[in-house]
């Protein structure tokens, strides 16, 4: 599986962007979908996660509120609609592809990732 992540910018705070993860090679209908982000110094962290059919969701704390999971099966596509955004949310986005259906929130139970997309936020 490939995933190729897009639609991240420069955006002020307060704003809002759209991120999409394109997945080829296979499909992921049947897959738990993630996104992650890591900024400068930091570790990546778990940002959302659904489940293979979008019935259930998980949010970090930092972004509940602020940002929706969501994913189309017949595009192979999953997407992070980011409003509100803060300074802090600068970082580079990954999405991940896990080999099961329920929502996971860990790094290590993700198989398959792309290779991010920058997302910085200016104040």
């Amino acid at each position: 599986v490939q995933l190729v992540e897009s639609g991240g910018g420069l955006v002020q705070a307060g704003g809002s962007l759209i991120l999409s993860c394109a997945a080829s090679g296979r499909t992921v209908s049947s897959s738990a979908m993630g996104w992650f982000r890591q900024a400068p110094g930091k570790e990546r962290e778990f940002v959302a996660a659904l489940s293979w059919n979008g019935g259930s969701t998980y949010y970090a704390d930092s972004v509940k509120g602020r940002f929706t999971i969501s994913r189309d099966n017949a595009k192979n596509t999953v997407y992070l609609q980011m409003n509100s955004l803060k300074p802090e949310d600068t970082a580079v986005y990954y999405c991940a592809a896990a080999g099961r259906v329920g929502v996971r929130r860990a790094e290590y139970e993700y198989d398959y990732w792309g290779q991010g997309t920058q997302v910085t936020v200016s104040s």
